[in-house]
Parts: C-alpha cells; structure tokens; sequence
C-alpha cells in the first residue's frame, strides 16, 4: 500500500483505536475526544457492524493527549502501557514454557522408558 494514500493509516495494523481504548490507554475523556472532533483535530469513523463506536487515528489521539497532558507525562503514561502489554505478554509466555516443559519430561519418561 502507498504511503501517501489518505486511508493508509486506517488501514495499518495499530494505526487505529477505539474511543474506550484512548479512554483507558491515553487518560482522555469522551469530552475531550469529542470536543477534538468539532474543533477538527480528530478524524473518525463512527461504526463498527453497525455498533456505534469512534473508531480513531492513533497518532492524532497521541498528538491530542500529547497537548493535553503535556509531553513528559504522556510519555510515562505511554511507557507504563507498553510496559503493562510487555508484562503480560510474558505472564503469557511464562505459563506456555511451563506447560512445554511438563509436555518434555513426559515425553522423556515415555522414550527412556
């Protein structure tokens, strides 16, 4: 897909996000988000399956919540989200290699035996 294209970035993977998730991962509110909208600084499109939903740009709610909060502390808020995702990720994997281990030493005990 061309760079330039318009809808490029909603068609990329993590180029978009939901109103509930700007909610949660970038410490806005619908007031603000809506707000954002009528003054043009968001773009949206308004439903998913026919469910009402504010489907969003990612970087222009980054850049939204950049002003709004200022940069230092949407940093912060932006690194303990990664971290948060990286620290689950590894509960993830922890849990699926002890489960791989347990699957090795039975199929040891079977070959040894």
């Amino acid at each position: 897909m061309c760079y330039n294209d318009k809808n490029y970035e909603w068609t990329e993977k993590g180029g978009t996000l939901g109103d509930k998730t700007a909610f949660k991962e970038f410490g806005l509110t619908q007031n603000d988000i809506i707000n954002a909208i009528n003054e043009g600084k968001l773009q949206f499109r308004s439903s998913i399956y026919g469910y009402p939903y504010l489907r969003l740009l990612r970087s222009e709610v980054e850049k939204l919540a950049e002003e709004k909060f200022g940069k230092d502390l949407f940093s912060r808020k932006k690194a303990k989200n990664e971290l948060k995702k990286i620290n689950k990720e590894l509960k993830e994997l922890k849990s699926k290699i002890a489960s791989l281990e347990i699957k090795k030493n039975e199929l040891t005990q079977i070959i040894q035996a």
